[in-house]
């Protein structure tokens, strides 16, 4: 099935939703960086998060997530922007964790508690919008959850979710946010409260192929889609931009690495792809600077 994400309100314009399925770009990175099941899941649901906020911004903008929660899996960092193009790595992706008491994968063990989850905001303005909460629960679903309520004021509902096969193939991967607006009545909260409470988890909605409409359907009365969109794995690295990064180590470490090695191998943090400088290539960039 596809990876797309669709935008839509209910309840009169006084609820706003969005809705992604990630399943084939969290596979796919999960893949690039050899990843365990619980290393995925983690850098799935903040993949998740990140597409579905990046779709609350315009034009050019675009956000960056840093989740640092003291656990072993290090940082997770996700990029995202308003055109659904995301990508992410995580310090550690070999780090794996037994199940936890309800049998499921430890993604709060891996990821931690102790410590922060951040968001940048490129907005096009001089200075980058900058929101920060304390980690409160690790599972990450959560985290965002206030997140939106203390830095953005917006009391919201995330569901984020990632399901790994035994192969390590992701089978489902995405998740809702359900956000308030001004307006809505006490009768009307409580009829939302009353759907999440019952609703299957996201992954399992996902993996029985329930399209995005009949997840939100299934949350809120009278959904109206506003817009539907594709979203995708897209790495911004390329040689002309990674031979920029060596430039900027200088001449005198460009110069040993002719002498010691004639080559150099530059790795891709969020894509994993290696570039290749042989000794031809070392001394082109030292003519050039």
């Amino acid at each position: 099935m596809r990876d797309y994400l669709i935008r839509a309100t209910a309840m009169e314009g006084k609820v706003r939703a969005f809705a992604v399925r990630a399943t084939g770009i969290v596979d796919e990175i999960s893949k690039r960086h050899v990843m365990t099941p619980t290393t995925t899941a983690a850098l799935g649901r903040t993949i998740a998060a990140g597409l579905m906020m990046g779709a609350m911004l315009k034009g050019e903008e675009k956000l960056t997530i840093l989740v640092k929660g003291g656990g072993p899996i290090g940082q997770i960092v996700v990029d995202a922007n308003a055109h659904g193009e995301v990508r992410g790595y995580v310090d550690n992706p070999e780090v794996d964790l037994p199940l936890n008491e309800a049998g499921k994968l430890d993604v709060a063990g891996v990821v931690g508690t102790e410590g922060f989850l951040n968001i940048i905001k490129d907005l096009g303005l001089k200075e980058p919008y900058r929101g920060s909460i304390p980690l409160i629960s690790g599972e990450l679903a959560e985290d965002f959850t206030y997140y939106f309520a203390k830095s953005e004021q917006t009391p919201s509902a995330v569901a984020l979710g990632v399901l790994v096969g035994l192969d390590y193939t992701v089978t489902a991967a995405g998740g809702f946010v359900i956000q308030l607006l001004p307006g809505l009545t006490d009768d009307e909260i409580s009829i939302i409260e009353l759907q999440l409470s019952r609703i299957e988890p996201i992954t399992k909605m996902l993996e029985q192929g329930l399209d995005l409409e009949d997840i939100l359907h299934r949350l809120l009365p009278e959904v109206q889609v506003m817009g539907e969109a594709e979203v995708k794995f897209r790495c911004k690295c390329s040689k002309e931009r990674v031979e920029q990064t060596l430039i900027s180590l200088g001449r005198e470490e460009i110069e040993e690495l002719l002498r010691e090695d004639e080559k150099a191998e530059v790795i891709c943090h969020f894509c994993n792809e290696a570039y290749q400088f042989d000794k031809e290539d070392l001394r082109a960039i030292l003519q050039q600077m």
